[in-house]
């Protein structure tokens, strides 16, 4: 059975996790949360509302991570995930978790991001070069990292895939269990 490794944190994006795990585990994926450390996480629920210039922020569903950072053997898992919401602003910081990207990346399995994790890619130098997609507001940061934004709900380069945001679900993971077929 094949193996994904999903990252995230307290702050990471409810909607986005528990999706993530339903739809892998749906698919006959195994799935492993990984986080900084083994615990019960905090998560948020990001929304848009009129006069709003930003997102707004509610307190999520919890979700259990598994293993930490520093737990990782990449060579367990077929693919890895980055998850959005907050936690990548303070994750792109846990050299743990960058050594572990950028292992998943030289030994050309796949990585999925979506959202504001498209941060931690920029922070391990994975996005130089490639066409990439993500929130538009952390956009300027991942083309600062040498990425090309495409304004587009899923982008593929390589074994890489990038969405924008929870709305983009059905693109991103049609586009991921394309690659993954």
């Amino acid at each position: 059975m094949p193996h994904i490794l999903i990252v995230t944190g307290d702050a990471g994006e409810s909607y986005e996790a528990l999706y993530a795990v339903h739809r892998f585990r749906e698919a006959s994926w195994r799935t492993t949360v990984a986080a900084p450390s083994i615990r019960r996480l905090h998560l948020v629920m990001h929304d848009f509302e009129p006069g709003w210039d930003t997102y707004i922020e509610r307190p999520g569903y919890g979700l259990e991570a598994e293993i930490a950072f520093d737990q990782i053997n990449v060579n367990d898992y077929d693919a890895i995930l980055i998850l959005g919401g907050r936690a990548p602003e303070y994750l792109r910081n846990d050299r743990r978790l960058l050594d572990v990207v950028r292992e998943f990346d030289a030994k050309q399995k796949w990585i999925f991001a979506i959202c504001h994790g498209i941060q931690i890619l920029a922070a391990s130098g994975l996005t130089n070069g490639k066409r990439i997609t993500c929130y538009e507001h952390v956009r300027f940061e991942a083309e600062q990292a040498g990425g090309t934004f495409i304004d587009q709900q899923a982008v593929r380069d390589g074994r890489m895939v990038t969405g924008q945001t929870w709305q983009s679900h059905p693109e991103f993971y049609r586009e991921i269990f394309s690659c993954l077929a």
